[in-house]
Order: C-alpha cells, then sequence, then structure tokens
C-alpha cells in the first residue's frame, strides 16, 4: 500500500514537472539511418559569382551556418590548388577547428573519361590523378568524376569502362573511390550507366545517385544548356544506381508551402535508397534560384531529417 502511494506521488510530480518544465521530458532526436554533408556547389553562387565566400570559408560556414560536419568540395573552388600543400594545409586547419570531416571532391573541367578518342581520354586520366592525392591529402575518400563523350552509347559506354578503370587503378592502393555521377547525356541514363560500373566491376569505382539529373537530351546537344528534351525516370534510375552507389546527392531546386521538394517525391527517392541498404552520407546539393542558398540548404536540411525519420 505505502509502495502504491509512493508510486502515485511521484506519477504526480513528474506530471507537474512536465507541465512546467516540458523541455526536461523532451524525447530526443531520432537518429537517422544516414550522415547528412554539405556540397559546396549548394553555395556556387557566394562563391564563384558573388565572391561573398572562398573554398576555405566553407567548412567553417557549413559547420557554423548549417550544423553540418562533413562537406563536399567542388574542385572549380581551387582548381590551382590541388598540389599547394601551404593551402591544403590551411583547408585542413580550418576543418580540424571546426570538427568538419571531408568526404569528396567533385571534380569538373578535366576531361570526359569516356571520350572515344584513346588520347584525349588518357589526358583525362592523367588530369585527374592530382585529384585523387588531392583528396587523400585532405582526408576524403572519393573522388566524383563524370564519363562524357562523344560518340553512340556503345563506343562512351566502351570508352568509360576503359577510362573509369584506368583511373580506378590509380586511385585503389592509395584508398579513393571514383564515382560517377548522372551528370548529363549518356550518364543520366540510369541503365547505361549501371551496365558501365558492371563492366569495370571494380571496388572502388561506382555511382553517386543525384535525385535531379536525369536530362539525357537537351536543345543546345550538350550536356548542359538550353531545355531539356527527353529526360529518364528519376525514381528508376535512383533505383538502377543505387546499386553501386558510394554517396548520394540529394538535389533541392524549390519547395512548396510544406517544405516539400516541389517537383520530387523525397520519401519515395529516400524510401529506394534505404531499400538499396545504404547507410552512408547523403550530400545537399541546393541549386534552385527562388529561394536564397542559405535559406535553400537549410530547408532542404529539414526535409532529409523529417522525411528520413519516417522512412
Amino acid at each position: 500500500m505505502n509502495n502504491r502511494r509512493t508510486f502515485i506521488k511521484n506519477l504526480g510530480a513528474a506530471a507537474g514537472m512536465a507541465a512546467f518544465a516540458p523541455e526536461l521530458f523532451a524525447s530526443e532526436p531520432q537518429k537517422l539511418w544516414f550522415q547528412i554533408s554539405l556540397a559546396e556547389w549548394s553555395l556556387h553562387k557566394a562563391i564563384l559569382n558573388e565572391k561573398k565566400l572562398t573554398n576555405l570559408d566553407f567548412p567553417v560556414v557549413a559547420r557554423k551556418e548549417f550544423g553540418i560536419g562533413i562537406v563536399e568540395y567542388v574542385n572549380q573552388m581551387f582548381k590551382d590548388k590541388a598540389k599547394d600543400t601551404a593551402y591544403l594545409n590551411d583547408l585542413l586547419t580550418r576543418c580540424k577547428d571546426n570538427d568538419v570531416k571531408n568526404h569528396l571532391i567533385m571534380i569538373d573541367g578535366e576531361g570526359g573519361l569516356a571520350e572515344t578518342d584513346a588520347t584525349v581520354r588518357n589526358k583525362a586520366v592523367d588530369n585527374h590523378k592530382k585529384w585523387v592525392e588531392c583528396a587523400k591529402y585532405l582526408g576524403c575518400k572519393t573522388i566524383r568524376v563524370n564519363s562524357f563523350g562523344r560518340g553512340t552509347a556503345e563506343e562512351v559506354a566502351k570508352a568509360a569502362v576503359d577510362g573509369l578503370g584506368k583511373l580506378g587503378e590509380f586511385a585503389a592502393p592509395v584508398g579513393i573511390n571514383v564515382i560517377v555521377e548522372n551528370h548529363g547525356g549518356y550518364s543520366s541514363d540510369g541503365q547505361w550507366l549501371s551496365n558501365v560500373m558492371k563492366q569495370v566491376n571494380m571496388k572502388n569505382v561506382g555511382t553517386l545517385p543525384d535525385f535531379g539529373n536525369f536530362c539525357i537530351k537537351r536543345s543546345s546537344g550538350g550536356e548542359w544548356g538550353g531545355s531539356c528534351t527527353e529526360e529518364y525516370d528519376r525514381y528508376k534510375g535512383v533505383k538502377e544506381l543505387m546499386a553501386f552507389a558510394k554517396g548520394v546527392s540529394a538535389k533541392t531546386n524549390d519547395f512548396d508551402e510544406k517544405g516539400n521538394e516541389a517537383k520530387m517525391d523525397y520519401a519515395r527517392l529516400l524510401k529506394i535508397v534505404k531499400d538499396a541498404g545504404f547507410k552512408g552520407i547523403i550530400g545537399i546539393e541546393y541549386e534552385g534560384n527562388v529561394t536564397s542558398e542559405y535559406d535553400g540548404i537549410k530547408a532542404t536540411k529539414k526535409l532529409l531529417e523529417r522525411v528520413g525519420a519516417m522512412v
């Protein structure tokens, strides 16, 4: 009887405390099944166009402005610094001071690894080697490359297998992954890129499924520019590429009044990612024009946290 009275008394006291100090009884935030990183392209206007930030500021801003401790660089932001150890040491110091982990470097402008001209393709492979070494120096695990090339789908696929294979062989001994994003042209065809991966068949060569880049043909005739005239099914494409994924790019452009991506079903996309057994890093890549870069990044983070907890 005394035990029962004590229990009721304690229960009443707890209820009173909860009423006056609910924060003491708030549940812990649900731990996600993936980690969130920030892709530097999300701030490309601030860095490249407005010159408000530099690449050295990026890890600091990621941590202080957005509470994100994993970053993905874009080589365009420090394209002449791949071998500049003084610069890289400065960057590493800023990462250490802000408890930021370097995840990958996205490589552009170094040539297509699927060019059908062997001389051009081999030059592209050589151009990428310094970024493999840079990634290793910065403590990254991965570089993202492009499988661009001119020719028929079969010709470019054959060239991609060769180019990716050669770069993969160079990167393997230093523990760096080489991953391809669906990034325009044939690479935005999920079946085409997954078939290339099957033929390369290397542990350190994989994919970076991007939720948004599934335009196969453009009015410009190139990977970028003009309007999209043919688009691959994004949900089919993400599912095909997840079999080889060593990262995921959470692309966003615009949001509705509920905070959802306006043209993508994030619940469906994240379910595909989770069903593939992925438990790695998903990178925020905001690319919209309506919302500012800072607000777009924050909105994407909230979207990932909210939907990720429900999937």
